[in-house]
């Protein structure tokens, strides 16, 4: 090969290695320096307990009322129906300090049905079902099931009670612990709870020296 060919070559193969040089160039700058932007969806915020907030409502509104009424004004019975019966939803508090005191099962009435997994109500005699509202706690007596309390209905809501024969006490279809998701049985329409629950309320109902309130609310 002559000197002039040999120029030549070497001419292509240096324009070559450049254009090579220049496209592997412009592969790089299409390439983005950084990962593209993916934005990671904020997880949504707490909401708010509804049923604590509901129950210090109403344990404000219950406290003016015993004070009114000359109820006791130091501990009271909250019902919180639109929890799951598989949930606590009997809470003994503390009006003084704002303070739930202790939480058990209660089992609603049934309507005269099969398991009814919510809260149905009504204040006809033999309905079967709950009766919402304020109630009494009166005396103690011996009942089909042991110790049991008499309520007496202060609203109208719940103003047959009495004639119902609708009472605190206890059964053993009633748990000490949550079943939640799964219900719990029902009672023929008083709030039914364990018999080991039965003896903490006991405590604060016999030592009493005014009549405590109980509050059956059914709705958030």
């Amino acid at each position: 090969m002559g000197a002039k060919q040999t120029t030549l070559a070497a001419i292509a193969l240096l324009v070559t290695g450049m254009a090579a040089f220049v496209l592997l160039a412009r592969d790089v700058a299409a390439v983005p320096s950084s990962l593209p932007h993916v934005e990671v969806p904020t997880p949504p915020e707490e909401k708010p307990d509804l049923s604590k907030k509901l129950l210090l409502q109403r344990s404000v509104q219950l406290e003016t009322y015993a004070r009114k009424k000359g109820y006791s004004t130091k501990t009271a019975f909250l019902l919180d129906m639109s929890l799951p019966s598989g949930r606590k939803r009997f809470f003994v508090y503390d009006l003084v300090n704002d303070s739930i005191l202790h939480a058990g099962l209660v089992a609603h009435g049934s309507c005269n049905g099969s398991l009814l997994e919510e809260a149905a109500y009504s204040n006809t005699v033999s309905s079967g079902c709950s009766s919402p509202g304020k109630y009494k706690i009166g005396y103690a007596y011996q009942g089909n099931f042991g110790k049991a309390y008499k309520l007496h209905g202060l609203d109208s809501s719940n103003s047959n009670a009495f004639e119902r024969y609708i009472v605190l006490h206890a059964y053993d279809c009633v748990p000490d612990t949550e079943t939640f998701p799964d219900p719990i049985c029902n009672s023929l329409g008083c709030p039914m709870v364990s018999y080991n629950f039965l003896d903490t309320l006991s405590t604060y109902i016999d030592r009493s020296d005014k009549p405590v309130l109980l509050w059956i609310y059914p709705t958030r």
